[in-house]
């Protein structure tokens, strides 16, 4: 079987894998909708609830935490896998969201934020008069583009 050599292809996969977000494995987030409210939560064991710094900018929604090392200095360490310092992770608003009633809960080491869809947004129905009487369309208002995207 003849393989060909692509060397774009192989150092793009090289970078990739080396040069992975450390926000992304800090972070990690899972993010869905549920009726009228996209959800995401974030994965923060270990962090001090005071440290979690949740802002909306501009359309992007800004997540903050620190996670200290725990550990005295004068420590031997044998393995040391969990992350430590500060962290940051982004998400873009789409317009089809209600920025300023967004809600933020923390427990179990769990951040949930929950990204209710904007009223304009929302699927409504359209009722069109003619001159044999009434009929109702139901319209769908939303689209996949107005979904909050991790950046």
């Amino acid at each position: 079987m003849a393989t060909t050599f692509d060397p774009f292809r192989d150092l793009d996969r090289m970078l990739s894998a080396g040069f992975r977000s450390p926000a992304a494995t800090a972070m990690p987030m899972d993010l869905y909708r549920t009726g009228e409210t996209f959800v995401a939560k974030v994965d923060l064991p270990g962090v001090d609830p005071s440290s979690i710094d949740v802002d909306v900018e501009d359309r992007t929604l800004t997540i903050r935490a620190e996670r200290s090392e725990g550990a005295s200095t004068d420590v031997q360490w044998l393995s040391h896998e969990r992350p430590s310092g500060t962290f940051a992770r982004q998400l873009t608003l789409g317009y089809g969201v209600a920025p300023d009633r967004i809600e933020a809960d923390y427990a179990d080491g769990v951040l949930t934020l929950t990204i209710p869809v904007a009223e304009e947004a929302r699927p409504r129905k359209i009722s069109i008069n003619h001159a044999g009487g009434h009929h109702v369309i139901a319209g769908e208002a939303n689209r996949a583009e107005d979904a909050p995207v991790p950046a």
